[in-house]
């Protein structure tokens, strides 16, 4: 008995054993972030390594679990970064047969149609997903792409409350701040036009458009 404990102990104290046994297994949303973090230091070619690897991974998984929603999400990211939008598509309504209240496929196929230019029903996967999940974690994200399509289809007072929305969500976004100034400008509400194109400036020094739209603003208000 003594030797068999001090087995156990030896074993629980040995590093790597436990470990190894805890992590051998393949981590798709461990490569899908390393891939994103490396996406954002522009190193694209290593970042679609990692992808490839999240989508190989997701699919064993699908494969071996057909109703595993968690590689559905992740195998989605991952080809969303990709710019695989048709794929994109086809595996989100894949998980959604599986469970139809997923709704992190549901916004990863919101961006997907926009992309796609189907924005039509970009809108109904956007707009599902902000009154189904109003804390979820890409609420500010999808009220940019409601603003989006509503500013190309020139409902500027839609887009102005989308955008408007999705700024005090994520205030620090120079690009979101600049296309609310663009809608407002547009209904030349040029005050508040001014106001966000200003706040686009703050974030963004560098802005040139901008700086321009802040310029045209204030010339319009003498």
């Amino acid at each position: 008995m003594k030797k068999i404990s001090l087995y156990c102990v030896l074993f629980l104290l040995i590093p790597g054993l436990q470990v190894f046994s805890q992590t051998s297994r393949p981590d798709a949303l461990q490569r899908y972030r390393a891939g994103r973090d490396l996406e954002n230091q522009g190193r694209m070619e290593e970042a679609n390594r990692y992808y490839n690897e999240a989508v190989r991974i997701c699919l064993d998984e699908i494969n071996q679990d057909a109703t595993n929603m968690d590689s559905y999400t992740v195998l989605t990211w991952a080809l969303q970064r990709q710019q695989k939008y048709a794929e994109v598509l086809e595996w989100g309504q894949r998980g959604l047969r599986v469970n139809s209240s997923d709704y992190r496929i549901i916004e990863t196929m919101g961006e997907a149609s926009f992309y796609l230019n189907d924005f039509a029903q970009s809108l109904k996967y956007m707009q599902r997903y902000v009154d189904s999940v109003p804390q979820g974690d890409r609420v500010s994200v999808a009220y940019f792409f409601i603003g989006e399509i509503y500013r190309l289809q020139r409902k500027y007072h839609h887009a102005d409350i989308a955008y408007t929305t999705a700024v005090r969500l994520e205030p620090n976004s120079a690009l979101w701040w600049y296309r609310l100034g663009t809608v407002r400008e547009s209904l030349e509400d040029y005050q508040p036009a001014a106001d966000a194109y200003e706040r686009a400036v703050r974030l963004n020094p560098n802005y040139r458009e901008a700086a321009d739209g802040l310029a045209r603003s204030r010339r319009q208000l003498g």
